[in-house]
């Protein structure tokens, strides 16, 4: 039978509680929930908080399917909100819209990672943060990145903007900023600027076309997730890798101090300690009094 939880006051079916989602290290979805209700949920739904939610899902694990969906999953309960929001293919379509623990954990049932654009769900296209994909092209790796994101980080301070890093879960690592709102559009064009000027300062270590053959052996600079069509991987959320990582905030000096691709691996089990010790370290994305303009 499917055990039947109530979360706040919502009945979930939750099930295949015992299966293993993460053979590297024999995680089971019921460990994968317990991580999102027990470690994540409160931090990770203040970052979900009025974002429309696209999923990456892996029922199956990692290793098994997997597939990209914006729409309301097939059975999504009556009681999760569905904003209407801008396709920018098409007219309007509904999201998910995971604003409490319940809708967290009935997402988390589907197996998910968790995407989020970088404008809320009352004023679409308007962002209120920037962000920089950093993905290292082998045998380039996160240390690689680190060495970008502190150029970065030191760029973008020279224009009055504050900086924050996290871990992408995969390889890589985003660099983010607090924005007064401003166009999508506009950011788009601030961050691809500051891409263009990167590689021409560092032209042996980063490259800002997404072309394959350009990117051996150097960090690709996206600045296309500004975009408003575009999503990235929400803060906190697990990711379908071998193992259960996380997309973990990290603090300037692990970056600074970064000098293996292993000091910037979190996992699920990692995370309370971090919360712990840390707390919420982009908490600075989510208020409104630490937000700058663009120049």
């Amino acid at each position: 039978m499917t055990p039947i939880t109530e979360v706040e006051g919502r009945r979930l079916a939750l099930s295949n509680l015992d299966k293993v989602l993460y053979p590297a290290t024999g995680t089971t979805k019921g460990e994968v929930l317990h991580y999102y209700a027990a470690t994540a949920a409160g931090v990770l739904l203040a970052h979900l908080y009025n974002r429309p939610v696209s999923f990456l899902r892996y029922p199956d694990g990692p290793d098994g399917q997997r597939f990209f969906t914006k729409n309301p999953p097939p059975g999504t309960p009556s009681w999760v909100r569905i904003a209407e929001v801008p396709r920018y293919t098409a007219q309007q379509a509904g999201q998910v819209l995971i604003q409490d623990l319940a809708s967290l954990m009935w997402a988390a049932n589907l197996v998910v990672e968790f995407h989020t654009p970088q404008w809320q769900a009352d004023s679409p296209g308007i962002a209120d943060r920037m962000v920089f994909d950093l993905d290292p092209g082998a045998p380039a790796t996160v240390v690689e990145c680190c060495a970008v994101a502190l150029w970065l980080r030191d760029r973008l301070a020279a224009d009055g903007l504050l900086a924050h890093g996290k871990t992408s879960g995969s390889k890589g690592l985003h660099v983010l900023v607090p924005l007064e709102p401003a166009s999508s559009d506009r950011v788009s064009a601030y961050a691809k600027q500051l891409a263009v000027e990167a590689e021409r300062d560092l032209p042996e270590l980063m490259v800002h076309r997404m072309t394959r053959a350009l990117r051996p052996g150097k960090v690709f600079v996206d600045f296309s997730q500004n975009a408003a069509a575009k999503t990235t991987a929400t803060p906190y959320t697990l990711r379908a890798r071998a193992e259960p990582t996380v997309s973990a905030p990290v603090t300037w000096a692990e970056i600074e101090d970064c000098r293996s691709p292993a000091e910037l691996v979190f996992l699920a089990d990692d995370m309370a300690g971090r919360l712990e010790r840390y707390g919420d370290l982009l908490g600075p994305l989510i208020n409104p009094n630490r937000a700058r303009p663009l120049p």
